[in-house]
């Protein structure tokens, strides 16, 4: 059942910055859809107008009859007079049942004492609040700006879980290709005043996109085909005497007038950096405490060039300290940090505040360099500007008129026109789009220098880093090898162990303290269990890993299927959904070896024991 329908939607600011050019968008009962777009293209302003917070210029919005809607917005304000807990429930019922599941939500998302004045809370903390808030209202829509914002692996996973039991329909702008995947059945996007849809995940837009693109160009250059025969019809003197040759002119003006279809614009960027020495950043015994609270203890680690390095916990638990005490913005408590005399550091923090809202976007990045050399050439910065999607008019727009999300972007091309050769990025991913994030992690493939990431975006760390520090018991930093699916597998691995310690280590307190004649003296105790496979579990040990190196094969078959496939719609859709299913049985497949391997590793030391 249709809860929604927008149509002929216009919306502009300027007359040259039109975002919604008669569009139109429908949303069915229980379904949930992802809006995604370059930043400052229009996705925010669809979703102020579905919601009913912004009108539109042209066009209506018609809402099902007792359609309920709650709305997130991008940087809610909170009454600084408010407990959080107030915060949260500002506008609802003094409800017991209500206020139990609002105490739950604000647990779950990073809060302990309720009754803090909101006035000393941080942005994203604000925002965490507000989210419980629009959780916690009975109603059949939610529309959530940018939902994922601010939320560390464990709340982000508590949100996907909540919306996916959620019975009512969702709309929402967010860059978490994770989420995206997991929670919607529908990607929109927003583009050149123009609303697409896309049946499916994020994956299947991907390759739905590329099939309209080609249609989209092959249509163009037919139209271009038969433009050229009838201008050299014109052209040889024909005149518009008869009807038919009025008609025949008509059409070729017709022709004429259509416009081919928008070219997307992207981000493009070559990868720059400063000449590193050998010596690049050392920090050692590194330790921070404020009052009783340890953030940091004792971190010793030397970064080797071409370091791809992720920082991920919880948040508030030191990871921006730690980067500002390797910055030089926070003293250590204790230990130190070198750097080599050649290292430029380029630092992209979670904070664009600092950025005078007067200055227009060219002079910001002006005052960095007016020329910069890349692998291309030496270009200007008005030049590098039309690189990051800023036009000649957006060029000389005062910052405050920027949307946030354009403001990011500027800000990053800001970090980069100065040619670092190690990369601090505090959350990169918190208000860019989709688009320039792609092409980000393309540069960061090809830069010649350390990155050290602070990211809560899974895909973006599984997508870019090499080696985790994963902040664990009390300011310990726990080192992990590969991406982020590696780090999950690693620590669940390592969680298991420290179980089964603990499992042994109660089991034999239990031991020491039981009843004598439970014991035989040099024989064995009652229950222990010897290890070893069963006859299944051996088979399986077997051959699991032909069976992995098979799936691994065929993942690269249905890659090729897909690149030869790209504009067959049907075909495409059939081999993304054999893509996911052979994805996830080969996730599986992996943790059922690792779960293998270690027992195999146990029976073996458990036999070289007797021996």
């Amino acid at each position: 059942m249709n809860i929604l329908t927008a149509e002929h939607l216009h919306k502009a600011y300027t007359a040259e910055r039109i975002l919604l050019d008669d569009a139109s968008f429908s949303l069915q009962q229980g379904e949930k859809v992802g809006v995604i777009g370059i930043n400052g293209m229009g996705k925010s302003t669809l979703l102020k107008i579905l919601a009913g917070v912004e009108e539109p210029d042209e066009g209506t919005v018609i809402m099902g009859n007792h359609v309920k809607t709650a709305w997130l917005e991008q940087s809610p304000g909170l009454e600084d007079t408010d407990s959080i807990l107030k915060a949260a429930m500002r506008g609802m019922e003094q409800d017991m049942v209500l206020e139990s599941e609002a105490k739950s939500m604000l647990y779950e998302l990073g809060f302990s004492d309720l009754q803090e004045s909101v006035k000393h809370l941080s942005g994203g903390q604000k925002k965490r609040i507000a989210l419980v808030n629009t959780l916690l209202q009975p109603v059949e829509l939610l529309i959530l700006d940018e939902p994922t914002n601010h939320l560390d692996h464990e709340m982000s996973q508590w949100l996907e879980d909540y919306l996916a039991r959620f019975k009512g329909a969702v709309v929402m702008v967010t860059h978490d290709r994770y989420f995206l995947d997991r929670i919607v059945d529908r990607i929109v996007e927003v583009e050149h005043g123009n609303i697409y849809s896309y049946p499916g995940s994020y994956a299947d837009y991907v390759a739905l996109k590329m099939q309209r693109q080609s249609m989209e160009q092959a249509s163009e250059r037919k139209r271009k085909s038969i433009l050229k025969k009838e201008l050299a019809w014109l052209a040889r003197g024909a005149r518009a005497r008869s009807t038919k040759q009025k008609a025949h002119i008509q059409r070729i003006e017709d022709l004429l007038a259509r416009e081919g279809p928008a070219e997307e614009k992207h981000v493009m960027l070559s990868s720059v950096a400063s000449r590193m020495g050998k010596k690049t950043v050392e920090v050692s015994k590194l330790g921070k405490s404020y009052g009783a609270q340890v953030l940091i203890r004792d971190f010793t680690y030397v970064f080797l060039k071409g370091d791809r390095i992720g920082i991920v916990g919880p948040n508030g638990c030191g990871k921006s300290t730690l980067i500002k005490m390797i910055l030089g913005q926070v003293l250590p408590d204790t230990g130190s940090v070198e750097m080599g005399e050649t290292i430029k550091i380029g630092y992209f923090s979670q904070d664009n505040s600092h950025m005078d809202e007067s200055v227009k976007a060219i002079e910001y990045v002006r005052e960095i360099a007016e020329y910069i050399d890349t692998g291309d050439g030496k270009i200007s910065a008005s030049m590098l500007m039309e690189r990051f999607l800023f036009d000649g008019t957006m060029q000389w727009t005062p910052i405050g008129k920027l949307s946030g999300g354009e403001r990011r972007r500027l800000y990053l091309l800001r970090v980069l026109m100065g040619a670092p050769n190690v990369l601090v990025l505090d959350e990169p991913t918190n208000d860019l789009d989709i688009k320039t994030l792609t092409i980000l992690e393309d540069y960061l493939d090809a830069f010649d220098g350390i990155v050290m990431i602070v990211s809560h975006d899974r895909y973006f760390l599984e997508r870019l880093v090499n080696r985790i520090f994963a902040f664990e018991n009390g300011g310990h930093l726990q080192q992990y090898e590969g991406g982020y699916l590696d780090y999950i597998r690693s620590r669940k691995l390592r969680q298991g162990n420290a179980d089964e310690r603990t499992q042994k280590q109660e089991t034999k307190k239990k031991a020491v303290n039981a009843p004598e004649h439970t014991v035989s003296k040099g024989k064995p105790r009652f229950g222990e269990k010897k290890l070893k496979f069963t006859y299944k579990e051996q088979r399986e040990y077997d051959t699991i890993e032909e069976e992995i190196h098979q799936l691994e094969q065929k993942l690269e078959d249905l890659e090729r299927d897909m690149a030869e496939n790209a504009t067959n719609s049907v075909k495409l859709s059939e081999l993304v959904r054999e893509k996911e299913q052979t994805e996830t049985m080969l996730e599986d497949q992996m943790e059922r070896w690792v779960y293998l391997n270690d027992l195999a590793e146990k029976i073996a030391a458990q036999n070289q024991g007797k021996q």
